[in-house]
């Protein structure tokens, strides 16, 4: 039975009454639909993931690249980081290298075609990114022809030895002071640059030196030169540190001003470790690259199992800066094939990095979504919740 309110209450009481209910009414249906609307609009962050050669089965290989190129679009994916420089070669067919007598080509598809190529068109047919991956920087393994026909190219420690171990095994490490070597990557980069219809360039961790080296004779004598004294004996000492990091920065700014002059609009992209360890132990002050503002991207390595110890590199001042500036995200590892990482460790990374703003790359394609420890029925699923709406990105 309908209760009339005038039974009760006075007519001029009503009416005060119903004015202030209706507003209330219309601010609960407007907040309503701007919730519903923000939850449809794209975000715009980085959605990366890097193909690595381990992925190279998949990327020599055009009917797996599209069926790649497809999931990804599904997933909402953006960006691809494929590799085109690994253990002193590049992965296109490249006079720069042809020149030095480095490689024949030996990295076609199976049939015979150009394996970056195919993945850029295909990429950008479904609107991903493609960033290829500068991933070995400055360093390159000791069996590698070009260590053995350009040994003077290569910088030592200062007990004498030329090498170190990691996780690529033994390599030797190009010298970043040496002009020609940074001519040679100069000129490999200007080639890709030209050469394809790439977004953007990538350099990671390797594209620095360990604090141990630079003891080889050419940056002696220069140091001597510019400093009047010899290099300290430790390589840990803050002048030494900071000259030799400001030299690698004097040739990022070059290698920046190079490439922007051929494609403005490209995206240079940087995916180092956290800046403490970057700088003391790799020499890459990429903090400082970034307030140059000759980064356009930064994707910052957190390759780590424990939730807190991953978190803690999330919210250091240095990424509260970058991403003030510039797209950020934190490279997530997807596993190896040796040591799978289940999909309920990825998703509560990706929760975390994005409930800091950031966006995330993973480490590497096979691993996310065909090498895993739960049935890949399940692991699709999983990756399918990771982004419920698109992410657009653009070229700057």
């Amino acid at each position: 039975m309908a209760i009339k309110l005038s039974k009760f209450l006075p007519q001029k009481f009503i009416k005060r009454l119903l004015i202030p209910l209706f507003l209330i009414a219309l601010l609960i249906v407007i907040g309503e639909n701007n919730l519903q609307a923000t939850a449809q609009i794209p975000r715009s962050e980085i959605r990366g993931v890097w193909m690595t050669n381990n992925d190279l089965d998949i990327m020599r290989d055009r009917n797996k690249v599209q069926e790649a190129v497809t999931k990804l679009r599904q997933l909402n994916f953006n960006t691809i980081y494929p590799v085109v420089w690994n253990s002193g070669y590049v992965m296109y067919p490249s006079n720069v290298a042809r020149n030095l007598e480095i490689q024949p080509f030996v990295f076609k598809g199976l049939e015979g075609h150009d394996i970056l190529a195919d993945l850029i068109d295909q990429g950008h047919s479904q609107n991903l990114l493609v960033i290829p991956w500068f991933e070995f920087g400055f360093m390159s393994p000791s069996t590698s022809e070009l260590a053995v026909n350009k040994p003077e190219w290569f910088t030592q420690k200062r007990d004498g030895t030329d090498s170190s171990v990691g996780a690529a095994g033994e390599v030797k490490w190009l010298n970043p002071f040496h002009p020609q070597v940074q001519q040679f990557i100069i000129d490999l980069l200007v080639e890709l640059t030209n050469k394809y219809d790439i977004d953007g360039i990538q350099f990671d961790d390797h594209t620095s030196l360990p604090r141990e080296f630079g003891y080889d004779k050419y940056t002696v004598n220069l140091y001597k030169q510019e400093m009047q004294e010899d290099p300290p004996a430790a390589a840990d000492d803050p002048e030494w540190v900071n000259w030799r990091a400001n030299k690698i920065t004097d040739f990022m700014v070059r290698l920046n001003h190079t490439i922007k002059q051929i494609k403005p609009n490209i995206i240079f992209s940087v995916s180092p470790n956290y800046h403490d360890f970057a700088y003391k132990f790799q020499l890459q002050d990429w903090l400082n690259w970034l307030r140059l503002d000759i980064i356009d991207e930064l994707v910052v390595q957190v390759y780590r199992e424990n939730l807190d110890s991953f978190v803690s590199k999330l919210v250091r001042a240095e990424m509260q800066e970058a991403k003030e500036k510039i797209p950020t995200a934190v490279g997530i590892m997807a596993g190896l094939r040796t040591k799978p990482v289940t999909i309920e460790q990825i998703k509560t990374q990706v929760r975390a990095a994005q409930q800091k703003d950031l966006g995330v790359a993973f480490f590497y394609y096979e691993s996310l979504c065909n090498f895993a420890p739960e049935p890949l029925e399940k692991r699709f699923a999983g990756l399918q919740t990771l982004f419920p709406y698109p992410a657009i990105r653009s070229s700057l």
